[in-house]
């Protein structure tokens, strides 16, 4: 005798795959508008690109983390201050970015030179300098700073850079004039106030020192000066405290930053004056 079989149960949740593709639309919908409405075009981008490869690779919970904020592309404004860091050992090398001299996620060019292994070379050839405390080597997510600290290479209260610095100065121009990379000459002070014949304020103390060594590196180093920029913090961008003498010692240089990718966002672009001008026609 023939067995009959039991009808087949329908299945009453296919109606949840069409919910899901619903709710997925319907999310990425919602993060397009909202990446819309921000000021911030490159995050708004980033935003939708990252919708774009979630619907491709089904990876949802990076994409939510980056639309409230905790996400890969959130974390490239970390660098919104370019001194925030973590230190790391080293005999005078300060690594405040692992990722520096390497792309970041989400970047398509790489930075313009590899500054780890220039920051290297520095530490290698500077290790006398580097004992004396007359230099400090770091690198941040703005680029590699070289900071001249002014035991080594001024004299109290002058902008004239000693001659006794000159072969630790040769040892760096060499390293900066091999480099692509826009220079940045950063002068700085302690917060004690200076006021002499030749200076009314730790403004104008720190300028002139920056624009000492651009001159320097100019004139006896052959840099060229389209690639040097000039800039004055006064007692304002401390590197140590400025409670002890030692920490004082700390804070008076001249910062050489030989900018990545990263740092220069943060420069004039050339031409932007031009391009004022024309709108304003």
């Amino acid at each position: 005798m023939k067995r009959r079989h039991a009808p087949e149960h329908e299945n009453h949740e296919r109606w949840l795959v069409s919910y899901a593709d619903f709710i997925t639309l319907l999310f990425a919908f919602f993060v397009v508008m909202f990446a819309s409405t921000q000021a911030d075009k490159a995050k708004a981008r980033a935003v939708s690109e990252s919708v774009r490869d979630a619907l491709e690779q089904g990876q949802f919970r990076s994409v939510l983390a980056t639309v409230l904020g905790k996400g890969r592309h959130e974390n490239d404004r970390t660098a919104a201050d370019p001194r925030v860091g973590a230190k790391a050992s080293g005999a005078g090398l300060k690594v405040l970015d692992k990722d520096v001299g390497s792309p970041k996620s989400g970047q398509e060019t790489p930075p313009p030179a590899d500054l780890v292994k220039s920051a290297q070379t520095l530490e290698s050839a500077l290790a006398e300098e580097l004992k004396k405390g007359k230099v400090a080597i770091g690198l941040e997510p703005r680029g590699l700073v070289i900071s001249l600290r002014e035991a080594g290479f001024f004299a109290s209260g002058d902008d004239i850079v000693s001659p006794s610095s000159l072969p630790a100065l040769a040892k760096i121009a060499s390293v900066v004039a091999a480099l692509p990379n826009p220079v940045r000459l950063e002068g700085h002070t302690d917060s004690l106030p200076i006021h002499n014949s030749r200076f009314r304020s730790n403004w104008e103390l720190s300028t002139a020192r920056a624009i000492a060594t651009l001159e320097l590196l100019a004139g006896r180093y052959q840099i060229p000066r389209a690639r040097m920029a000039v800039a004055g913090y006064a007692e304002n961008v401390p590197a140590d405290s400025n409670d002890s003498e030692a920490g004082r010692a700390h804070n008076r240089r001249v910062d050489i930053v030989l900018l990545t990718a990263e740092g220069l966002r943060w420069e004039p672009a050339a031409g932007a004056a031009a391009n004022v001008k024309d709108k304003q026609k």
